[in-house]
């Protein structure tokens, strides 16, 4: 009986250190991962910084490109999209499977990567895309984390970019980002 007392103190000790110790954990200044959504988000409502934080958690396994080639995008995208005056948006890795009429935030039916001169990639942002097909050109636009879709007529869809893993100083939904750039040719 003594034993099991003793074992008994013990676990009870282990168990309110640990206690103690995770509310000293999260009383400490927030990780580099929250300074970075915090950033990234500023000037936007808790939905925002929530939604930003939890694209980043769903999609940071996509820095690696394998990981994306596994979960359906593409490997290789032929077109890097830039503009002469507002920056790039980069290479657009469309995962097919994921063309619907629902916007889920850790779900974003587009990756987009930089390609840089050595063959390497750099996950920048999300773009989330409703084809008119399943979203009416006419209707009021779907919306993702209380913000609307932009139309595109001659892509005959719904988008909106989030730049959640580069920062961009447009903005964080802003369509082109002025430190991306495209491979020269």
């Amino acid at each position: 009986m003594g034993v099991w007392v003793g074992r008994s103190r013990f676990a009870a000790l282990v168990i309110s250190g640990s206690v103690v110790l995770g509310l000293a954990c999260a009383s400490q200044a927030p990780t580099p991962d929250d300074a970075v959504t915090a950033r990234l988000a500023r000037g936007f409502p808790g939905e925002v910084r929530d939604g930003v934080a939890r694209v980043r958690a769903a999609t940071a396994r996509f820095h690696n490109l394998d990981s994306a080639v596994a979960a359906g995008y593409p490997r290789e995208v032929a077109r890097c999209l830039a503009d002469l005056h507002h920056g790039a948006m980069g290479f657009h890795h469309l995962n097919r499977a994921l063309l619907d009429a629902q916007i889920e935030v850790e779900r974003p039916e587009i990756l987009l990567y930089e390609r840089h001169d050595d063959g390497s990639y750099t996950l920048n942002g999300v773009e989330y895309i409703v084809p008119y097909s399943r979203w009416p050109r006419d209707s009021v636009a779907p919306t993702v984390l209380g913000q609307s879709l932009l139309r595109s007529d001659d892509l005959r869809l719904w988008y909106l970019h989030m730049w959640a893993w580069k920062e961009n100083s447009l903005g964080l939904f802003a369509n082109w980002n002025p430190a991306v750039t495209c491979p020269a040719g």
